[in-house]
């Protein structure tokens, strides 16, 4: 299926969102839950799966939603379409802060391999699955990097991460070590695997987890600097253990508080 051309632009610097122009009869689809806003003509509706013409017909759409919900995805997604006469808008936003990247799949070779949970919303046509990692050492220790999404057709499509975004072009050959987290998206040609960070110290007190992930080109890849699961144990980390009674780090302003509150 030929995906629809879409005029985009992205807003904002920290906490973007991507505004999608789209004229009569032309499609977005997008994850569940993240629509912004719309005007009028915009229709919303439920589709299953991704909405794209799949080959293998109704078995083959079945067997790529079942991996989605496998894996924690929703069995549906959302389709945004004009159905008025003139141009119409609707916009997506980030669920946390970071950056809006947008690939233009025509640019590379029709494929993208991405983190689960990167992808935001795409022009209509994109076919949206998931790819497990081929090797079990990359299962069981590549950290979010053992499901990946893939991106495939012709149109454009716009994924998040956290934090500023690096984009590293690597040579045949080449190799970088990154945080499994880190891995936002690469092209199909590159090599993913893992390797153990060796050393008793470096495991135990080195506080870079047991592996880091390895790419090695030719390729694409695309790194983020805060991984929302990083994000979101230090968050969890710094939250009071107290029932949910305020803390203030045992401060004499916390017990003064305190006294004034009762």
């Amino acid at each position: 299926m030929i995906a629809h051309e879409i005029e985009y632009e992205i807003k904002g610097n920290e906490m973007q969102f991507v505004e999608i122009t789209l004229d009569p009869r032309e499609a977005v689809i997008a994850e569940a839950g993240a629509m912004m806003m719309m005007d009028s003509s915009i229709k919303m509706d439920t589709v299953f799966g991704d909405g794209s013409k799949k080959s293998g017909g109704f078995w083959g759409v079945l067997g790529g939603a079942a991996k989605r919900v496998i894996t924690g995805e929703s069995l549906f997604m959302t389709s945004f379409s004009n159905t008025g006469y003139i141009k119409q808008k609707v916009a997506f936003a980030a669920p946390y802060p970071g950056k809006i990247i947008p690939i233009d799949l025509k640019n590379y070779g029709g494929r993208i391999i991405c983190q689960k949970d990167a992808y935001l919303c795409s022009a209509m046509g994109v076919n949206i699955g998931i790819v497990f990692t081929k090797k079990l050492g990359v299962g069981f220790f590549g950290g979010e990097g053992f499901i990946l999404q893939k991106l495939e057709g012709d149109g454009m499509a716009f994924i998040n991460a956290g934090g500023t975004i690096v984009k590293r072009s690597l040579m045949p050959g080449e190799t970088i070590k990154i945080d499994t987290g880190c891995l936002v998206a690469m092209t199909q040609n590159v090599h993913y695997d893992i390797e153990f960070v060796g050393g008793i110290k470096n495991t135990l007190f080195g506080g870079e987890g047991m592996f880091f992930a390895t790419l090695t080109g030719p390729g694409d890849v695309w790194i983020q600097s805060l991984p929302f699961s990083k994000l979101a144990s230090r968050v969890i980390a710094a939250a009071p253990h107290t029932g949910g009674r305020q803390v203030d780090q045992g401060s004499i302003l916390g017990t003064l508080g305190d006294i004034f509150e009762r």
